[in-house]
């Protein structure tokens, strides 16, 4: 993917205009804010799609399971895309793919086929995969690289806005028409179109902006390279915690309004508005972890934030109602400033290899596909309790590669 290799090409190639980081950080604001406000959408779709189909939790986890597989398949062939038309062309091109996909639940709805529509949102999740290569490793070439983490953490608290009103419009457009027949399709049908038009204006927005240009030149030059890479202890240990982190945070927020059904025994429209508070959560959480990470280390808040994560699904999994709802939400601010952390640390060092870690880090990205269909597998065959313990087993690595993992030893390749 598209970033630039060292720290001082970034500065070299757009310092002295930084009036002109300010189109930038505009468009990759509204960016962050339709990534975060499609992705969790999901989690409305998820107890939407089971109730409407007749689905177990393993098969309601599929939408997860295909949207986030996306990232396995296609973010080595979407950082090669962007790494060809530059990041503005590479956000208009994914901004323009997931309206695609949007307009494609037209015919799921009119067929109403559940595998259509995962197939809608599989397309939906390549535009997602394209915006999210061009974006993370962007935003931190636009700035010193021991900043990196916050700016990183800054911007995604924008993008927690949209993962915050994602459950309130999904409880309020789409859950409530769930006891309707036919509601699976129709319910879904207008509001995705909506969506799509509005994916379509952004593009367009974008495709007229000045965006400042971030040279990729030096970036993954010579053989061998791949193999070198993984001598990196830090990156190595990041690409596991990234894909643990997104599992985590996935799993949780798919089946958290069920969970929450299951605890109180309210409707689901009801139970999907606690669902906001969880992703608000990252929202506070990321705004004040930008100023955190910058007066302590890094790797010190990962590690705390590890650390109240497992005592919160623990608390959640061993008490009922209000205590056990409020502890899982609670999560969310544990979660806020992990993927940002994570991210920064994996890179940090690694010099020439920048764009190919990139590229690996955003693959493990996959893990949300991944942990939440075993979390649906572990409840439709065992407990909420015995479920909720795939989050705790991610956290607890985190946790390590906060303590260790982080440490940029680079060994012989």
């Amino acid at each position: 993917m598209a970033v630039i290799s060292t720290t001082n090409q970034v500065q070299t190639t757009v310092s002295g205009s930084k009036q002109s980081y300010m189109p930038a950080l505009i468009s990759l604001a509204v960016l962050y804010f339709m990534m975060g406000f499609i992705t969790c959408l999901n989690d409305t779709l998820v107890p939407f799609f089971k109730k409407g189909f007749t689905l177990s939790y393993s098969q309601s986890s599929l939408v997860q399971f295909y949207f986030f597989l996306t990232y396995g398949i296609m973010s080595v062939p979407a950082g090669k895309i962007v790494s060809r038309t530059g990041y503005k062309k590479g956000m208009v091109l994914g901004f323009a793919i997931a309206a695609v996909g949007g307009l494609l639940f037209y015919p799921a709805s009119v067929f109403h086929q559940y595998m259509l529509f995962l197939a809608a949102l599989f397309v939906i999740a390549i535009g997602i995969v394209l915006l999210q290569v061009a974006a993370n490793p962007y935003i931190t070439a636009l700035g010193p690289a021991h900043t990196a983490s916050a700016r990183l953490t800054l911007i995604q608290g924008v993008g927690s806005v949209g993962t915050t009103v994602a459950p309130l419009f999904g409880a309020h457009f789409i859950l409530t028409r769930l006891e309707e027949s036919h509601a699976s399709s129709e319910a879904v049908r207008y509001p995705y179109l909506g969506i799509a038009a509005l994916l379509l204006l952004i593009a367009f927005a974008v495709s007229r902006l000045a965006l400042p240009v971030i040279s990729t030149a030096g970036s993954n030059q010579g053989s061998g390279e791949s193999r070198g890479i993984f001598s990196y202890r830090n990156l190595r240990f990041g690409i596991i915690g990234i894909f643990v982190y997104v599992g985590a945070e996935v799993s949780i927020g798919t089946f958290l309004t069920n969970y929450i059904v299951d605890l109180l025994g309210i409707p689901e429209n009801v139970a999907n508005n606690y669902v906001a508070f969880y992703w608000g959560g990252m929202l506070v959480g990321r705004l004040l972890g930008a100023g955190l990470l910058r007066v302590l280390p890094p790797p010190r808040v990962l590690a705390v934030c590890a650390v109240g994560a497992v005592l919160l699904v623990l608390l959640s999994v061993s008490t009922t109602g209000y205590i056990a709802v409020w502890s899982m939400i609670a999560v969310g601010l544990c979660n806020a400033i992990m993927f940002a952390t994570i991210f920064s640390l994996s890179v940090e060092g690694v010099g020439k290899h920048t764009t190919t870690a990139s590229g690996l880090l955003s693959t493990a990205i996959c893990g949300g596909a991944v942990i939440s269909f075993a979390q649906g597998f572990l409840k439709d065959h065992a407990s909420w309790q015995v479920a909720f313990l795939i989050p705790v087993v991610c956290y607890l690595y985190i946790l390590f590669y906060g303590l260790n993992g982080y440490k940029a030893q680079k060994t012989m390749a």
